[in-house]
């Protein structure tokens, strides 16, 4: 996957998962059309694994290239 073809989404709710995910705070969003299917996004959570969560729990949102240039350095 290319740095460009990286998608966001920022969380807007937590209840239930306080732990794995902060509000206000943007994950990186891992495909998986059969998890949206069922109202689910997979995302890389404060764990740093990949885990499903209900899909209104997060906005999706658009970075600029020096953004997501900046979040893939590791």
């Amino acid at each position: 996957m290319s740095r460009t073809s990286k998608k966001y989404v920022v969380c807007v709710k937590n209840r239930g998962y306080r732990v794995s995910l902060e509000r206000r705070k943007i994950y990186e969003l891992v495909p998986d059309e059969k998890a949206l299917n069922h109202n689910l996004l997979r995302v890389i959570d404060e764990s740093g694994d990949d885990y499903l969560y209900p899909a209104d729990f997060f906005v999706p949102i658009k970075l600029s290239a020096s953004i997501q240039s900046a979040f893939s350095r590791k």
